[in-house]
């Protein structure tokens, strides 16, 4: 079974929190509550957008393990623009505590009415987009995963959930980095 998501902000990237505070889980519709589905990857509490949920444990591991590379992209809102030099920077690998990220394609929104650009990598560190932009010396006012490999969140309403076929999975897992 596998579900796309458009998770909320303020909601947890786990399957139960005992604080009481809501988690994707809290999405998946009644019908498939019985398949105890687990979210692919992570998203943290101030990040939205697309995340998958599946009961497959080969494809979960397929998905997030580093060594299968498979790209990520995001649209985030910053507090100024970018310079040509600081998208390059990105592009060749930004420096941070734990280590060089891995080159990342970014690209200017076309939305003139936020300062906003995708960003595409294919690692997944711990906060890495928010961090990477931070190296750079910019506030990240809003960020959501679009896409995953060539599964997308398109305009899915934030908080609803989509079912997606085992041949979209498999032709996510067959798309290479460019």
């Amino acid at each position: 079974m596998y579900l796309v998501l458009n998770k909320p902000l303020d909601v947890l990237t786990s399957v139960t929190d005992n604080r009481g505070r809501k988690t994707v889980t809290d999405f998946i519709p009644e019908k498939f509550r019985h398949q105890r589905l687990y979210p692919v990857g992570r998203l943290d509490i101030n990040t939205s957008g697309l995340v998958l949920l599946t009961n497959d444990g080969e494809i979960t591991n397929r998905l997030t393990h580093p060594k299968y590379g498979h790209e990520k992209e995001y649209l985030a809102v910053l507090d100024k623009s970018l310079t040509p030099e600081e998208v390059q920077k990105l592009e060749q690998g930004i420096e941070l505590f734990d280590g060089l990220t891995a080159p990342a394609r970014v690209k200017r929104s076309e939305d003139t009415s936020i300062i906003g650009y995708t960003i595409v990598i294919h690692e997944g560190k711990k906060r890495q987009v928010r961090r990477m932009f931070m190296a750079l010396g910019r506030t990240v006012l809003r960020l959501k995963r679009i896409r995953m490999g060539n599964l997308t969140l398109g305009n899915l309403p934030e908080g609803a959930v989509r079912e997606v076929s085992r041949t979209e999975i498999v032709k996510m897992l067959e798309i290479k980095r460019a």
